[in-house]
């Protein structure tokens, strides 16, 4: 049986990112663990953030996690800024990456309004 947060695509959306993030860092040049354990962090914190919202039992409280989790999507663009000026991701990893976190902020934002719009 699934948990309800793993059918929402937000939710499988930030876990692909995590994933590719991942992959992307473990090849990191050395010196560069700070920005890759960083950059992981933040990058795992968008689904780990939805998960724990969903299991809230207050409005308030999903609220403030999917909103810790649209947080970690801002804090993953200027890491993957560096790691793209550093040459350690190239210019089309980046822009797929920062693709990819346009479109989680987005759906994070919907499912924040949509808990506004809903009734108590």
């Amino acid at each position: 049986m699934a948990f309800a947060f793993e059918k929402l695509i937000v939710y499988q959306k930030s876990v692909d990112f995590a994933d590719q993030i991942c992959s992307r860092s473990e090849n990191f040049a050395r010196g560069y663990g700070f920005l890759a354990d960083q950059l992981n962090r933040a990058a795992l914190s968008i689904s780990a953030n939805i998960a724990e919202g969903n299991g809230r039992f207050t409005k308030p409280d999903r609220k403030n996690f999917f909103g810790i989790a649209r947080g970690s999507v801002q804090e993953c663009v200027p890491l993957l800024e560096l790691a793209r000026r550093r040459g350690l991701l190239t210019p089309a990893d980046h822009e797929a990456l920062k693709s990819q976190l346009e479109e989680i902020a987005r759906m994070l934002s919907g499912l924040i309004n949509g808990l506004d719009n809903r009734e108590a």
